[in-house]
């Protein structure tokens, strides 16, 4: 790596106002970080003179002060879309990303768009954590011959040693958004796998006195639902926590939750035999969770979700009534880093006991039957950095369940190793799974092997993994499949710098194997050819060639342990077409096809996304994706005899409609929608024998059809949100949705929106106050 830029910080006694003007007179006399060089596309370029850029720093007892100068001969030309928090859009951005320990492992990143929009986050070389928030301020100035940022960030938002003088990790970042150029202040090489070694360095910051970091955010909720033609009024109050130990851990807790404002989950008809996975929409589970992905033991879904029993019925007797989901009593964490590199977080989380209803169908008795007892979530992480670039990582992950209830537990050692120049990885784990549940338990493992190339126009990974029968982490993780030995390979061709007809452009080639591990069979094998490259104009192509060229067993689809069923060979293509969103009208589009060694077994897709920028404040998305199941085959019961395999057409119609209006930098409207339709259309039904072939049964509609499933899906969002101060925020919902299912078919739309929304649209209002509170704020005013 090439000599690192240095910047000496200015220490400040008087006050700073962050108005974007640097009209402070020390402002005038710090020192300047300037020669910006471009990271993509044309890398090491540099930057044009006439769009220079200026960057200086100051520091005080409470914070360091950003002030950056981006020059621009074209003022009128900037793109300044206004959006949300933490969503770049179509905008110029100037970030600085801080690395408090100079460790080359893990920056805190803040931007801040032409249009005055904060983003931030928490960032390695494997992930870019935009969930992660802190409590900073800026301001944004436009001017003649450009545009100025001013920044103040609370030692309270990052991360460094307890030494008298510091050292950090310092980069600045600019993006010409309508270049599509991006530029560092210290040159980051792409020819190197590893960005964030590649800072500069930020000096001069000596004896400070950070204040105590604690911080309370009260909420208050109210809920207005009508559900199943019945109202009820619900008000909440809670608490959120968030303590600094000291200069590098914090502790971050929530007193009685309240997450009924988040995100509706993407449901669908589910026909394999996997739980169908969601995305995490509660800040608490998303905020700041670098360290607890270590080992990828964690699927924060699992606290809070649907229960882990269901309950055991006499003949005589039907469930009534069963709970979704468990409801969450309280959570903490606690993350941080030693100066000497070691990182340790820690996780904790109570659910409450959870019942469900069994009713006699005799003699109408009702009885409660505990179906998630009181259950205590742990992780715990240590993760110690050494070299600048590597890591070694014990991960523990634990679920207690009150009484008789399975209790489990998963140890994991992760390593990822570098070479010093970060041109070479060796990276893997091994994993131990305990489960008690009676009568026995069962222990399993896991271990994996990693070696990629990392550096230059050629690059390679090889991979070679196992994974035991008994391994199993879904008590606090999610792993679908185990019991089999993995090989993977992957070459990949890129060219670093653009080229006469693209700005970027990468090739790569694939394969796996998987075999079964007591039957040695092949239960998965492929082989996968893929392009992708950006124009000149910058909008993106994608193409993608999969290849099953034999049988596969799946020992998964026949739901009876030991038992599988054959997959064909099979051949799929696919493309991607996305036009470059700086233009006010862009587009999505995703075509897929795939065929099976079996007459008139295929699958065709066809996603389309266009997006329409009306101006600076308002933005809307549609999208649309219709697939199409000919003659597929799956499980579809078990008769105490057989295992009965059904052949159906399957289609699937979604429908998306997202809009944002942006009053301001902080005032925001958005509607999202979304309609899913889906159904299972069975012609026959087969048996499964012991080879994994299936033997025909029959296509007798009155013993085919009772297997049908239709599904209809219905979601509307519309939000308003206000920060009306740091991390103080005002958010109003409206919501309501709708769920038909039946085993009838309906091929017309018009008449399966008639059964959704017949009887069963259900309505939710709600006003949510959250106001952050700054300790030190309370303690001036006493």
């Amino acid at each position: 790596m090439g000599q690192k830029k240095t910047l000496q910080a200015v220490s400040v006694t008087e006050n700073i106002s962050i108005n974007g003007k640097l009209d402070e007179p020390i402002w005038q006399n710090a020192p300047v970080a300037s020669d910006f060089i471009m990271f993509e596309p044309d890398n090491g370029k540099a930057i044009d003179q006439k769009k220079k850029t200026e960057v200086k720093v100051l520091y005080d007892n409470q914070a360091i002060y950003i002030g950056a100068i981006m020059y621009d001969d074209e003022p009128s030309k900037m793109l300044k879309e206004i959006t949300e928090r933490d969503d770049f859009g179509t905008s110029e951005h100037f970030g600085v990303f801080i690395n408090g320990f100079n460790d080359g492992q893990q920056d805190f990143r803040f931007f801040v768009s032409a249009a005055g929009v904060q983003m931030d986050a928490l960032a390695t070389e494997n992930n870019e954590d935009f969930s992660w928030n802190a409590i900073w301020s800026s301001s944004v100035e436009m001017t003649d011959f450009g545009w100025v940022v001013e920044m103040r960030i609370p030692y309270a938002a990052l991360r460094f040693s307890n030494e008298s003088k510091q050292t950090w990790g310092l980069n600045f970042y600019r993006e010409l958004r309508r270049y599509r150029q991006k530029y560092s202040w210290n040159h980051i090489d792409t020819k190197i796998g590893a960005v964030i070694p590649q800072a500069g360095i930020l000096e001069g910051i000596e004896n400070i006195k950070p204040p105590t970091r604690l911080f309370f955010i009260p909420y208050a909720s109210y809920y207005y639902d009508y559900t199943d033609h019945k109202s009820n009024n619900t008000v909440k109050a809670g608490l959120d926590i968030k303590y600094g130990i000291n200069d590098s851990f914090t502790l971050d807790a929530i007193l009685v939750p309240d997450f009924g404002q988040t995100r509706f989950d993407n449901v669908v008809l589910n026909l394999t035999p996997f739980e169908q996975q969601f995305n995490e929409n509660r800040p608490f589970f998303t905020e700041g969770t670098d360290l607890f992905s270590k080992g990828s033991l964690l699927y924060s879904r699992r606290i809070g979700g649907a229960p882990s029993t269901y309950p055991v019925t006499a003949a005589n007797e039907e469930v009534v009534e069963y709970p979704n989901a468990v409801d969450l009593i309280n959570a903490v964490k606690v993350s941080g880093r030693t100066k000497s590199g070691l990182g340790i977080g820690f996780l904790n989380a109570v659910t409450e006991k959870t019942t469900a209803t069994v009713q006699n169908t005799l003699t109408g008795e009702r009885r409660d039957v505990v179906v998630e007892p009181l259950t205590n979530y742990n992780l715990l992480v240590l993760d110690q950095r050494f070299g600048g670039n590597s890591s070694v990582s014990l991960v523990n992950a634990n679920t207690t369940r009150n009484g008789d209830f399975r209790d489990a537990n998963v140890s994991a050692l992760v390593w990822d190793l570098n070479t010093k120049g970060n041109t070479y990885k060796l990276a893997g784990d091994f994993k131990y799974s305990t489960i008690h549940e009676n009568p026995q338990g069962y222990d399993g493992f896991k271990t994996a092997l990693n070696f990629i190339k990392t550096h230059g126009k050629n690059r390679y990974d090889l991979l070679a993994k196992y994974i035991s029968r008994e391994y199993d982490i879904n008590d606090l993780g999610i792993a679908f499949i185990n019991n089999y030995y993995n090989f993977y390979a992957n070459y990949n061709y890129r060219i670093i710098n653009p080229t006469k007809n693209f700005n970027s452009f990468r090739f790569d080639l694939s394969t796996s194997v998987e075999f079964q591990n007591q039957t040695g069979k092949t239960q998965d094998y492929y082989w996968v050819a893929s392009t992708n490259f950006n124009t000149k104009k910058n909008d993106y192509f994608n193409f993608s060639v999969n290849m099953r060229p034999m049988i596969t067993y799946d020992f998964y689809q026949p739901r009876v342990d030991g038992r599988f069923s054959y997959n064909p060979r099979a051949a799929s293509v696919s493309g991607l077409v996305s036009t470059n969103y700086n233009r006010k009208f862009a587009i999505d589009i995703n075509p897929y096809a795939s065929f099976m060694d079996e007459p008139d077994r295929n699958i065709f897709e066809f996603y389309v996304s266009p997006r329409y920028r009306i101006n600076d404040r308002i933005l809307l998305i549609l999208s649309g994706d219709y697939v199409f199941h000919t003659n597929d085959r799956g499980f579809v019961d078990n008769d105490g005899t057989n295992i009965l395999f059904g052949e159906r057409d399957r289609k699937t119609v979604v429908g998306e409609l997202s809009g944002r209006y942006s009053v301001n930098n902080r005032m925001t409207f958005n509607i999202t929608a979304r309609y899913y339709w889906s159904y299972a259309e069975y012609d026959e039904l087969f048996t499964l024998k012991d080879n994994g072939f299936l033997a025909y049964q029959t296509n007798d509609p009155t013993l085919v059809s009772p297997y049908d499933e239709n599904l209809n899906l219905w979601n509307f969002d519309l939000t308003y949100s206000w920060w009306f101060a740091p991390a103080s925020q005002i958010s109003i919902l409206y919501r309501n949705n709708a769920t038909d299912y039946r085993s009838s078919i309906e091929n017309s739309i018009g008449r399966n929106l008639d059964n959704l929304f017949g009887n069963n649209l259900n309505s939710v209002f709600s006003v949510s106050i959250r106001y952050f509170i700054d300790y030190n704020s309370l303690k001036r005013k006493s």
